[in-house]
């Protein structure tokens, strides 16, 4: 790795190949991204047991809920960016790179110390078992002190995204993800550390990936390039930023407050299934980094596109995006399935948490291809920068049907079956309405030719 930059001419040429170019290291780094979080669960489950596995498990939509607004707007940088990019406007490009690391930290900041006062209502809000509930929280503890580097390592990848290099955050990942690994094995299994020591290993190895990822942008000879006597906040460029990045951040905290929701449910099934759920969602998480990767790719080839006026070519990037991500994830999905039983053994060789495993894959794996309509739909839409129609439907096809389910069917019929179902169910129709929402939406742009477009 060094200065050399890595940019992609998305503007011109063909799509398919600059498509898959850049969405399949993206989709890498998030599936190795969860392989190192997947590997959290292992350890602890091999080694400190299935309530500590548990324990680490409960956390993922609490997690999620704090976090994924502010990677939200990670993404709206990522667009603002490459809007900017499309116009060749370098002081722009500037001010949002710059504006981007200062807000990451400070966010990540400000976020650690409110999720450090609320931990404890929201493991109570999920009912998380009294036996398990000390380890939930001290994970939970531990893990928001790395939140500053957590968000300044996905502000730093946008940067990078948004040029269309996504192979340098992923070369990032890879070393420190590796770091996390052997620190996981080192602190529980030599020192004899639970929750608290692959929690510590987190932290430490996204401190390394973002450290890596500050020093290369520091170190390029383009418009991205970082220089500390600059870090300081345009606050004209964090509006674009937080009008667009925030409702794609609320429509993930959508999913993780439906997760919330459901996870609570799943915490009164008793910890065999609270460990079979956490093992299986480690799984079947590797088909939605891929189908989310071609929807980061949607969303950054619409906004440099966008940015220089090229409407018909945004048209395309949808429509190519799209194909190759039904086809991709639908290999992918076949795979998980097949080899869903042995993969699930990795976690725990409990056989009563492999069969339970098996009930989420077959419900969510099987019906995954359904997301990359909403995935692709939704990444064209930020694109353009209107982020707040598909944030809207998620939340009430998502959020609304799920937590409707579960006070009303599974409430009435109390089995993981029951609470599995919703899924499909609750994708399908958010599906469909944002088909529709993206048809309507073209219809402003026919007969526009390619008029460039401002950013701000």
């Amino acid at each position: 790795m060094s200065g050399k930059t890595e940019n992609m001419d998305m503007l011109q040429g063909t799509l398919t190949d600059k498509i898959l170019a850049f969405a399949l290291p993206l989709a890498a780094t998030g599936i190795l991204q969860q392989l190192f979080n997947a590997a959290d669960v292992a350890v602890v489950g091999q080694y400190a047991g299935k309530n500590a596995m548990a324990a680490v498990g409960s956390n993922s939509p609490v997690i999620g809920l704090l976090v994924n607004a502010f990677v939200g707007i990670a993404l709206g940088a990522n667009v603002v960016i490459s809007r900017f990019t499309g116009q060749k406007n370098a002081d722009g490009v500037q001010k949002a790179v710059h504006t981007s690391v200062v807000f990451a930290v400070l966010s990540g900041f400000a976020l650690m110390l409110f999720g450090e006062l609320i931990a404890p209502f929201l493991l109570r809000l999920l009912s998380v078992p009294d036996e398990i509930f000390p380890m939930s929280l001290l994970y939970l503890r531990v893990y928001l002190l790395g939140l500053p580097v957590i968000f300044l390592y996905n502000f730093e990848s946008a940067v990078f995204r948004s040029q269309g290099d996504t192979r340098t955050p992923l070369i990032c990942l890879v070393i420190s993800g590796a770091i996390n690994v052997a620190l996981n094995l080192f602190f529980v299994r030599v020192l004899g550390m639970s929750v608290d020591g692959v929690a510590t290993a987190t932290v430490i190895s996204n401190l390394i990936s973002s450290a890596m990822l500050f020093a290369l942008l520091c170190r390029r000879r383009d418009m991205i390039r970082v220089q500390v006597r600059k870090l300081r906040i345009d606050r004209q460029i964090l509006a674009a930023m937080v009008r667009i990045g925030l409702p794609a951040g609320l429509q993930g905290m959508v999913f993780s407050l439906s997760n919330l929701c459901i996870q609570s449910a799943i915490n009164q099934l008793g910890a065999d299934v609270m460990a079979a759920s956490s093992a299986a969602f480690n799984i079947e998480i590797f088909a939605y980094y891929v189908i989310n990767s071609f929807g980061q790719a949607c969303t950054t080839f619409v906004g440099q596109n966008y940015g220089a006026g090229k409407i018909d070519r945004c048209r395309r990037v949808a429509k190519i995006s799209l194909l190759l991500d039904f086809a991709i994830t639908s290999v992918i999905c076949i795979l998980l399935m097949v080899f869903g039983k042995p993969l699930l053994g990795l976690f725990n060789r409990d056989p009563a948490v492999a069969s339970i495993g098996m009930v989420r894959l077959r419900y969510i794996v099987s019906a995954e291809v359904i997301n990359v309509v909403m995935e692709v739909m939704s990444g064209a839409m930020r694109g353009y920068g209107y982020s707040l129609v598909p944030a809207i439907i998620t939340f009430v096809g998502v959020c609304g049907i799920r937590i409707s389910w579960v006070y009303t069917v599974f409430r009435a019929s109390q089995g993981f079956h029951t609470l599995m179902m919703v899924y499909p169910i609750s994708w399908a129709v958010t599906a469909a309405a944002l088909c529709i929402a993206y048809l309507l939406f073209l219809r402003r742009f026919r007969g526009t030719g390619e008029q460039k477009q401002s950013v701000l």
